[in-house]
């Protein structure tokens, strides 16, 4: 049974046996998602999200400076799903930066021990799954650098040091100011002058 809500929410009927996350996608891949919607599992709720102007414009200029600092080659993945720790959660950063010589896996998914850093562009509608559960995950699997673009109020928060599910530091920094990651697994100078606000 699914069950569609206005908040672009779907909530899966669960049986006795709980579903796993391919299970979950298998039947989402024979559903009508929408062309240009982002579709994720986190903590077992399936998500699917319109992709916005504004919110790609920043996700095309994030990647653009990875370009920049590492190459045309760099392993970046965008909507991609990634397997994270915690319950049920099949997430899909809006950028994902992996190691150099990270391959996919048998099931022809990334390694979530493979991220050095993510960038979540928030929506009004999943904002608390950028700043909550998926900020746990990634800090569970010790992805060194986490980002959240709001531009709702124009800030970046940068969280660094995952340990014990959690992150030790984070730094807020106002659009327009440079994000300095040179000190990360990162290793670049990200310039937010060009984000544009919502």
């Amino acid at each position: 049974m699914v069950t569609v809500v206005e908040t672009d929410r779907i909530e899966m009927a669960e049986s006795d046996n709980e579903r796993t996350l391919d299970e979950m996608f298998e039947a989402l891949e024979r559903m009508p998602v929408p062309e240009g919607y982002k579709v994720e599992i986190v903590e077992g709720t399936v998500f699917m999200s319109p992709q916005r102007h504004v919110h790609w414009q920043i996700i095309r200029r994030i990647v653009r400076a990875l370009e920049d600092a590492f190459g045309l080659d760099v392993l970046v993945a965008s909507d991609e799903r990634i397997d994270f720790p915690g319950h049920l959660n099949g997430l899909a950063p809006d950028v994902a930066k992996l190691r150099e010589g990270a391959e996919h896996n048998s099931r022809r998914l990334w390694s979530c021990e493979d991220v050095e850093f993510i960038a979540e562009v928030i929506s009004r509608d999943t904002a608390r799954n950028d700043y909550g559960p998926k900020k746990r995950a990634y800090a569970s699997a010790e992805v060194p650098v986490y980002l959240v673009a709001d531009p709702y109020v124009g800030r970046c928060h940068v969280y660094t040091q995952p340990k014990g599910g959690d992150y030790l530091v984070e730094t807020t920094v106002a659009f327009g100011a440079d994000v300095d990651l040179s000190g990360t697994a990162v290793g670049l100078t990200l310039g937010t002058g060009e984000f544009p606000r919502d």
